[in-house]
């Protein structure tokens, strides 16, 4: 008999809840779980396609290890000797830091990628990490270090009771929202509208979200921040700054005014492509909206002023008084975060404390950039080794990173690599030894990274909805194994990895005068936890240690993994509120509006006032049912409107002589790609969109329905050298590129005579 059971999705950030239907060990649907405490029964295509994803055929059900240059599957004993053996002689004969660790985005959507990461890395005290954060938002957590002392310190929109919201780069009917984790966002948006709100889309496409929109602003693409400075100056200009209860807690008002001076709305317009009267009315209507708050996502971030934009973003919230104010941007608290210190000076945050060997290129929150990895790997220099061995956690660097061509030939050049992925896919392929993890179903799920960006506070736990099926292995005891084999302490239990966290984390918190446990025991500490697994004995502590715990009895009414399980809808923790001064971690205890970091950089932002591109520009863009490149291999979430089409305006495609659904060769710095037309007014002239995430035409993947429509890869059109240079992020949007039609053989077709331009 079908059976259900609860599940929290892990296939986007809105974290929905699910109910299961299983059949056996089967996952046979999927629904909304109505009793869910945060997404109240919503679901979108793919959480209703979780059984497909579940179940897709080509997930690899054991390790390979490679063997006379091909990949065999293997016992996982056999698989983590391999693993032992190809990382540790790495380490002992050039050291640490020729060791990579490249972490994927689906990282944050599992348990396991959640807990263990950080303990592989501080094993290995290895330098060369790359992640998924810089080809994404490490513009935001770069410039909230800066303003506010901690990177992860990110506010979020108050969307269930902001009158006005201003949304720039960001398309949360597609996306379900980014760095904002809201279950049925398209929902709140038009329920905001419903209670009489405003919203304004900044955005060079008319996307889904900005049809919903009150004005959408088609701005050109990569000029963001110079339009977000400009509204900034009006704020100043016309006396419309309004600090109100943030008065007390901001530094540097008069230096930020200084610093806007040169970005009136006339000096920006022409950049912008937006005109003056329009970034004024802007500007007054934040200032007059009872409460506001502005976003801005991915659009805003992958451009070559990422950083300041995002920057600006949180400016104008603090400017009209909506920072840190229900119905404008809060700060969430995740039942897991540490214990809530009190507030007062911090240790503040800092870039550039080592560089990448070749570019020179500054970490930032520890990260190099992961444009960076294929030089780290095949150029030779006087300071230091090159990355010899890899290992690749849930990552697929050679789509996701520019000039995936030279990656590929570096991937191949490795002495070792291992890569821990369900999937046989463009950068799996190239591993001695890939560990998969099972299908989400037989795994338990708690959301660390997005409850710190919800915007409602709640805590949900799910146990696996599905028994672990015969010669799988759990994903938290491969990363668990893969810790202990590559750090030398290969052999021993998986557990001693989760006692060792306990025993230093329960170590540093008896010893902390604010903490609910200080000058206990730690060991009769670690003695009361409880779980089934060593990582539900660590999510008990982290609960108990949080801002909700019970402080291991001190607080009777407080969060544990007991009570949470005894709550298997979630535990709603209320809406968001004031906290400042609270996550403040800067040097001087308050919002630091000018950080040097940024003062530095706006030179750079006033010479873009003068740039203008002289042909076309490329942005990328998303669809509802896949994210990133993960989906395409299942049918259901492919297809229909989710193709890899080069969107192109009328206007633009007539002067070039592109047809509708024809073939068109796109150049860029880092190669060129064919891709059919897609004519069309939801792009601005001047303009061309391709989506991220497809390119699944490379020999030797397992991936057998991508390959069947395998798309193009965006990022080849990229060679890398584009970075913003405070956070190390790829510069993805605003890219120049020139596209020209082809013949059904491939060659190019002269544009019509009497459609060019001069």
């Amino acid at each position: 008999m079908p059976r259900t059971a609860l599940r929290i999705c892990p296939l986007c950030e809105a974290t929905c809840g699910l109910t299961l239907t299983i059949d056996g060990t089967r996952v046979t649907g999927a629904r909304g779980d109505r009793d869910d405490v945060f997404s109240r029964g919503f679901i979108c295509p793919k959480g209703a396609s979780f059984g497909a994803v579940d179940g897709d055929p080509d997930r690899l059900r054991a390790p390979l290890v490679r063997k006379d240059g091909e990949l065999r599957e293997v016992s996982w004993q056999e698989a983590f000797d391999a693993v032992a053996a190809g990382i540790r002689p790495v380490v002992e004969r050039y050291g640490p830091h020729a060791v990579g660790i490249v972490l994927g985005n689906p990282n944050v959507h599992t348990i396991a990628g959640g807990l263990y990461p950080t303990v592989l890395l501080g094993g290995l005290g290895t330098r060369s990490v790359f992640t998924a954060s810089t080809v994404d938002q490490m513009p935001k957590h770069v410039s909230c270090g800066l303003m506010y002392g901690d990177a992860n310190a990110i506010p979020v929109p108050d969307l269930d009771h902001t009158d006005h919201l201003l949304l720039i780069g960001a398309n949360p009917l597609e996306s379900n929202g980014s760095l904002c984790t809201a279950p049925d966002f398209p929902g709140k948006l038009k329920a905001l509208k419903a209670r009489g709100g405003t919203l304004t889309v900044i955005d060079p496409r008319r996307t889904r979200t900005a049809r919903l929109a009150d004005r959408h602003i088609p701005i050109r693409p990569g000029t963001d921040a110079l339009l977000l400075a400009a509204a900034a100056y009006v704020l100043f200009e016309e006396d419309l700054v309004q600090l109100g209860a943030l008065a007390p807690h901001v530094q540097g008002l008069d230096e930020l005014r200084e610093s806007v001076r040169d970005f009136a709305p006339e000096a920006v317009a022409g950049a912008c492509d937006v005109d003056a009267a329009t970034i004024r009315t802007l500007a007054r209507e934040l200032a007059a909206a009872p409460t506001a708050a502005v976003y801005g996502r991915i659009g805003s971030c992958t451009v070559q002023h990422g950083t300041l934009a995002s920057w600006l973003v949180d400016v104008l919230n603090i400017l009209t008084g909506n920072l840190d104010r229900p119905g404008g941007a809060l700060f969430p608290q995740a039942a897991t975060d540490k214990t809530p210190r009190p507030a007062g000076p911090g240790r503040g945050f800092a870039l550039g404390r080592w560089h990448s060997r070749v570019g020179r290129h500054p970490e930032a929150k520890g990260e190099l950039p992961l444009s960076a990895l294929a030089e780290e790997i095949d150029t030779a220099t006087e300071e230091g080794e090159p990355v010899r061995a890899l290992i690749a956690v849930a990552a697929n660097p050679v789509l996701s990173a520019p000039d995936g061509d030279r990656l590929d030939k570096a991937l191949d050049s490795l002495d070792f690599m291992v890569s821990v992925d369900p999937y046989l896919n463009e950068t799996s392929r190239h591993a001695h030894v890939v560990l998969p993890p099972p299908p989400p179903a037989q795994s338990p799920h708690h959301d660390f990274a997005f409850n710190t960006l919800a915007v409602r506070n709640q805590v949900r736990y799910t146990r696996p909805a599905v028994p672990l099926e015969p010669g799988r292995m759990a994903e938290t005891e491969i990363l668990a194994r893969l810790v202990l084999a590559a750090t030398g302490m290969h052999g021993a239990d998986p557990s001693a990895v989760d006692d060792l966290v306990i025993g230093q984390t329960l170590d540093k918190a008896v010893g902390e005068p604010y903490s609910p446990v200080h000058g206990r025991d730690p060991k009769e500490l670690a003695a009361q936890l409880t779980g089934e697994s060593g990582p539900e004995r660590r999510l008990d502590m982290m609960l108990r240690l949080g801002p909700y715990g019970d402080g291991f009895g001190v607080r009777p009414d407080g969060l544990g993994l007991d009570k949470l399980l005894a709550h298997p809808h979630g535990i709603d923790l209320g809406p968001l509120g004031s906290r400042l001064p609270q996550p403040l971690k800067t040097r001087s205890g308050k919002v630091e509006l000018l950080p040097q970091p940024i003062a530095d950089d706006l030179p750079r932002l006033r010479d873009a006032l003068e740039q203008r591109p002289d042909g076309l520009v490329l942005v990328g863009r998303r669809h509802l049912r896949s994210n990133n490149s993960w989906m395409h291999n299942v049918p259901a979430l492919t297809g229909g409107s989710n193709r890899c089409t080069l969107q192109i305006h009328p206007e633009d495609a007539e002067r070039l002589g592109v047809r509708d659904a024809t073939p068109v060769r796109v150049k860029g710095a880092g190669g060129e790609v064919t891709a059919p037309a897609e004519v069309t007014d939801s792009v601005r002239p001047g303009v061309v969109s391709l989506p991220h995430g497809w390119g699944h035409d490379r020999p030797g993947t397992r991936l057998s329905h991508a390959a069947n429509d395998p798309g193009v890869n965006v990022n080849q059109l990229l060679d890398g050298t584009l970075l913003d240079p405070l956070s190390g992020n790829a510069v993805l949007n605003g890219i120049p590129v020139k596209v020209a039609a082809t013949d059904r053989h491939g060659a190019e077709n002269a544009p019509p005579v009497s459609s060019a331009k001069p």
